[in-house]
């Protein structure tokens, strides 16, 4: 029955509509359209609690306005409960025709709600010459999971890669490479990023140290700017030799992030002067001691004094804000978003306020598009200070990688698992990924959390490769159930008696299932990709307690089926979830 599209109107939808329309019949007419106010309950399965929302408006007590909504709630065994609370319960067949319509249903019976909304995300933005870091997972991470669940409802997403291939450190790398033609960088694959990055470092202690030098590097960006043929060819070695250990970092992590996102900032360099000039003319920037300007209301620092926005430098060269003010402009008139999303960390926040401000009154940013600073924390070492090497030096994003895996390894070898070394490597490569995506995923994106390999890397727990393991232990079952080694969960057959009696396992494992698409849709209200990680833990968790109460695999007639058909559904919701997150989700751990 794959392939094919079920309407399926999620359970917790159809009792808001019921309580809705039964509210109409107790309240007055201007508060017809009323919030049900409809969550999940550890009483009931449903609680619904407009009454008490209404109730000062009304002149009545919560409780006796819930005592007349229950009347018109006949088919949810409804009861009030409290100051006014009113419990509901869903009959059997409802259910089981939720879980039969999702588990034959392509996309589980999630519906694109976001279909036509276009959608760009700027996220990861590495820059060209320097390895990429611990600083850049959370970006990476985080953006690459809202990418896919906005794409997964139906938006129309741009991905893009604000990389840092432009500026004076780009004269002084040149300049110094020029000057030093023993040196050869090129063509040592993943090394090449770690040599210019010592490079880097070296050539800035020269600029900092040699004033001639320094002389002689800004004459270079001059030269790169102007469009030198012989110091732009090197330019573009360096931005390609680095987009190719980005793209080899992202191939690793599983970020969707290619070629075609890559959006440098040398691509605004040439829009930077009508920026400023049609600021200066709105009379929205200003001139201060040589540079170019604006302020925003309320926005003031220590002091007491306005903080400016630099727009362009006293040396003439251009801010940040210049080149964001240049992307706003792009993604607005070019790609016609009606959303932005800027996925960079917390310490930004005072710059993107400001940003959005100036663009707004520029009208470069209209009203109806929403440009939001998708914000975050910091990653910590076990000391909670930020993550250092033991030498104090920042992290590589390839050695958080390598830790997880080496942890991962450490935890087979000590197991029988009756693995091939090449499925143990693959398994290693899966589980790294999870340990280190997940970790960091399922913290509120606000908050900062301490890297702990051993943690991540646990089998049980709220974990990664607790999940992974709890999507291979259901394919297991559903394996052993259909006598084929072959068979994947996802290619159970769906059979689903819709008169059978629940069990509470059953029935807690039915609901959590239904909320699916509402944890997606949490997701993309909320940016936070920490809502998708719980209810896959929950899901888990809830898959757990009804396989120790329900046998499955001993079971007989319509039993079987039913229970397999919810092994089947969790299995594929599982492994959608976790793809969400750009988490692989393999059949055997």
């Amino acid at each position: 029955m794959k392939g094919i599209r079920v309407t399926s109107v999620a359970i917790k939808d159809q009792v808001e509509v019921a309580v809705r329309a039964a509210l109409t019949q107790v309240l007055p007419a201007e508060l017809a359209d009323a919030d049900p106010v409809v969550r999940r309950s550890d009483h009931a399965d449903f609680q619904a609690n407009g009454a008490l929302a209404v109730a000062k408006d009304v002149g009545r007590s919560p409780r006796s306005i819930a005592q007349d909504l229950i009347v018109g709630l006949p088919r949810y065994g409804a009861e009030v409960s409290g100051p006014g609370f009113v419990n509901l319960t869903v009959a059997d067949d409802v259910v089981w025709r939720a879980v039969a319509c999702r588990a034959t249903d392509d996309r589980l019976g999630v519906s694109s709600p976001r279909s036509g909304e276009r959608v760009v995300v700027d996220y990861s933005a590495p820059n060209v010459a320097k390895q990429m870091h611990v600083g850049h997972l959370r970006s990476s991470v985080i953006g690459d999971a809202l990418v896919r669940v906005f794409d997964h409802l139906g938006s129309d997403v741009t991905r893009q890669n604000h990389i840092g291939d432009w500026g004076t450190q780009f004269g002084m790398l040149i300049r110094y490479l020029d000057e030093h033609p023993e040196v050869d960088w090129q063509g040592q694959g993943v090394e090449t990023m770690s040599a210019l990055d010592s490079l880097y470092k070296v050539a800035r202690t020269e600029f900092e140290a040699d004033a001639a030098f320094a002389d002689r590097s800004r004459a270079r960006v001059i030269a790169l700017q102007a469009g030198d043929d012989r110091t732009v060819a090197t330019w573009r070695d360096l931005v390609a030799e680095s987009e190719k250990a980005f793209e080899a970092v992202y191939a690793r992590l599983g970020i969707l992030l290619d070629d075609g996102d890559f959006d440098g900032e040398s691509r605004y360099n040439r829009s930077l002067p009508g920026v400023v000039d049609e600021l200066l003319a709105a009379g929205i920037a200003s001139e201060s001691d040589g540079a170019v300007v604006a302020f925003t209301d309320d926005v003031n620092g220590p002091d007491g004094a306005p903080t400016p926005l630099i727009i362009r430098k006293k040396d003439g060269g251009y801010g940040y804000a210049a080149t964001d003010l240049a992307t706003i402009r792009l993604r607005v008139d070019e790609y016609r978003a009606d959303r932005i999303l800027y996925v960079v960390d917390t310490r930004q926040a005072l710059h993107f306020r400001m940003v959005f401000n100036v663009a707004r009154r520029a009208g470069w940013l209209p009203v109806k598009v929403h440009a939001e600073h998708v914000q975050f924390g910091t990653v910590l070492g076990t000391d909670g200070r930020p993550f250092k090497t033991r030498a104090g030096k920042t992290v590589r994003l390839a050695d958080l990688l390598d830790d997880a895996e080496t942890a991962v390894r450490g935890i087979l070898q000590e197991r029988e698992h009756g693995f091939t070394q090449s499925e143990v490597d693959s398994v290693v490569r899966a589980a790294g990924v999870a340990a280190v995506k997940y970790a960091d995923l399922n913290n509120t994106r606000t908050k900062d959390y301490v890297f702990d390999v051993d943690q991540m890397v646990a089998t049980t727990g709220n974990t990664g490769v607790y999940l992974q393991y709890a999507h291979a232990r259901v394919c297991s079952i559903l394996r052993r159930a259909t006598g084929d080694s072959a068979v994947a969960g996802s290619d159970a057959e769906i059979r689903v008696d819709e008169t059978l009696p629940l069990h509470p396992a059953e029935r807690a494992l039915g609901l959590i299932l239904d909320g699916f698409e509402q944890a997606l849709r949490d997701v993309t209200d909320t940016l936070e990709p920490h809502r998708l990680c719980g209810y896959l833990y929950d899901l888990a968790t809830a898959f757990t307690r009804f396989y120790d109460a329900c046998p499955v695999v001993k079971a007989e007639g319509a039993t079987r089926s039913n229970r397999l058909a919810l092994c089947a559904l969790t299995e594929r919701t599982l492994a959608v979830g976790l793809d969400l997150l750009g988490i692989p989700a393999p059949e055997r751990m």
